[in-house]
């Protein structure tokens, strides 16, 4: 990230009356009235937004918003998340209802030093996700500066991620995409030991990727989670009705055998017959799951010696939550893990929470402030720790291309 430009390099001549061309991520949940349930998207984006305003540039916003399959559909439309964010800036955000048009070029060139304006779903467009060159042209006929302060679609080569960077230069990371490569590279590169990480979700096959990586760097990697199911399988042990993704028991085994102690399983489980039989919850250990029963939290002592192994650390990862969370039945080895995440932190630890269901599960404690970083990003973020390329970022300015 030190070798690509951020717009803190960017001069306010640079700025100061331009249109600059911003990629967020405002792919957030709306309700059945169409408002914005969730907004921690679109505010982790107000840094960049009233940064570039102080400057006096012209800002073009646009995004994408579900997945439409290339095709206008209102049950998609940003238009509520336009009037969600002119509510936080406290003003008047304007709305264009096409992505790439005539209108849309000639309202971007009539804004007025420090105005935002926010375009239509850039996925109503099929063009988009092709990372159409065509379309990415006319993306950048709406700027002159371009910023990708969008992580969580980093790991997208599309025509407004990393095919209009190509086609608008300087292309620089807003404060946003800056902020999530430091701490996602500081994992990478020299962290702080002992550096524990937690994993978590329901399946082992989105971050096998990461797993590989992550054996290789942390001192401790606890598992847990529906994903853990396919580690105790690799052990022998009965699993009951929990999820088990068959095809990678040999995989897992191969991590255990590999990793020795460093891979830290769930000793005892709280499980149910379904999900949506909390009342019958109990705990049980992980010896043996009974064959009507599934997994669907870790146990109150495995949540425990999480918790314990994570506070001692002074760099912590955690990405996946630990059960059902969202049901009170199975939400208390999550809380657990993340209030030892928390008081890790508060010691003086480094801590990284992955996107997604973990950044909800934080949001939902109130604990997101006292982590050092909540990700924005899903897969972006398991892409970029697995070591992988990440096109939105390649395809910034590099500083000495200036």
């Amino acid at each position: 990230m030190l070798d690509k430009l951020t717009i803190r390099d960017l001069s306010d001549v640079q700025l100061h009356e331009k249109r600059v061309l911003v990629r967020v991520d405002y792919n957030v949940p709306l309700d059945e009235g169409g408002r914005v349930e969730d907004d921690a998207r679109i505010r982790a984006t107000l840094p960049t937004l009233q940064y570039l305003r102080a400057r006096g540039a012209r800002i073009v916003l646009m995004s994408h918003l579900g997945r439409p399959k290339g095709e206008p559909n209102p049950k998609y439309s940003l238009r509520p998340v336009a009037e969600h964010l002119a509510r936080l800036l406290g003003e008047e955000v304007s709305f264009v209802a096409d992505t790439v048009s005539q209108e849309a070029l000639s309202r971007s060139k009539e804004l007025a030093p420090g105005q935002v304006m926010l375009l239509e779903n850039t996925r109503f467009d099929p063009r988009e996700t092709e990372n159409d060159p065509a379309m990415a042209r006319e993306l950048a006929a709406l700027g002159d500066v371009y910023v990708n302060d969008a992580f969580g679609t980093a790991h997208r080569a599309h025509a407004s991620t990393s095919g209009v960077a190509e086609s608008l230069k300087p292309a620089a990371a807003g404060l946003l995409m800056e902020r999530e490569l430091e701490y996602l590279g500081g994992l990478l590169k020299n962290p702080g030991r002992p550096y524990m990480a937690v994993l978590g979700g329901a399946k082992v096959s989105g971050k096998i990727d990461l797993i590989e990586s992550l054996l290789g760097r942390v001192d401790r990697l606890c598992v847990g989670g529906a994903m853990a199911c396919t580690f105790l399988r690799a052990m022998g042990l009965e699993t009951g009705r929990s999820l088990v993704e068959d095809d990678l028991v040999d995989f897992a085994g191969k991590m255990l055998e590999q990793a020795g102690d460093a891979i830290v399983l769930p000793g005892d489980a709280v499980v149910a017959p379904g999900i949506d039989r909390g009342d019958e919850a109990r705990v049980v250990s992980c010896e043996g799951i009974p064959a009507d029963q599934m997994l669907l939290d870790i146990g109150p002592d495995s949540a425990s010696d999480f918790a314990r192994i994570i506070r001692v650390a002074k760099t912590v990862l955690w990405n996946g939550p630990m059960g059902v969370f969202e049901q009170v039945a199975f939400a208390n080895g999550t809380r657990l893990v993340a209030q030892g995440v928390a008081d890790a932190t508060a010691s003086g630890a480094t801590s990284v929470v992955g996107g997604g269901d973990s950044a909800a599960a934080v949001g939902s404690l109130g604990l997101t402030d006292q982590m050092s970083h909540v990700s924005t990003g899903g897969g972006a973020t398991l892409e970029f720790l697995a070591g992988k390329k990440l096109p939105g970022v390649a395809a910034l300015t590099d500083r000495d291309a200036r």
